[in-house]
């Protein structure tokens, strides 16, 4: 590198220093709010009886498209709450490390037992951390609220002038 050239470089940072800055700081002391359709985590939930909703089916172990989602289906027996027999889940693991959100198992659960949440997984300093049981998937249910659809919800939008019969949240799930 020549001596002019380390000029024309000297002139071009120091005609920088002086122009007019283009971007904006970002709002660091105020928080903005999520967007309607944002989701972070996922929480499976109680149906109306309080029953837990998953019936161990494993549709949405089939359909996840990274293979993250590990489902043990116990055997059918009767409820507490309401006395029919039904399908139980024995065992329900999601790891959060490859997931890509893409609502896929919420879409598909046919008891709406999976759902996404709008807030964010705390921040570990393990990767196993990210790794949901099924003990903390229902202890998110009680965390925060559901984002902005459930499967039935997906499916609906998805039909023939589904999203007016859904809210008119949009087209398409994610």
């Amino acid at each position: 590198m020549s001596l002019s050239d380390s000029f024309a470089a000297f002139g071009i940072g120091f005609r920088n220093l002086f122009r007019p800055k283009v971007t904006a700081p970002l709002p660091w002391k105020e928080r903005r709010p999520r967007a309607e359709r944002y989701r972070a985590t996922f929480a499976l939930v109680h149906d109306a009886h309080g029953d837990e909703a998953c019936i161990g089916c494993k549709m949405c172990e089939k359909i996840c498209p990274s293979q993250i989602i590990v489902v043990t289906g116990g055997p059918k027996a009767e409820s507490p709450n309401t006395g029919k027999k039904r399908g139980w889940c024995a065992d329900f693991t999601l790891d959060l490390n490859a997931c890509i959100a893409c609502e896929l198992c919420v879409q598909v659960c046919p008891a709406d037992a999976i759902v996404m949440l709008r807030v964010q997984e705390q921040p570990g300093f393990d990767r196993n951390e990210l790794l949901l049981t099924m003990e903390k998937l229902y202890a998110n249910e009680k965390l925060a609220e559901a984002s902005w659809a459930d499967g039935s919800k997906l499916i609906a939008m998805q039909e023939p002038g589904g999203a007016t019969a859904a809210g008119g949240a949009g087209e398409g799930g994610a």
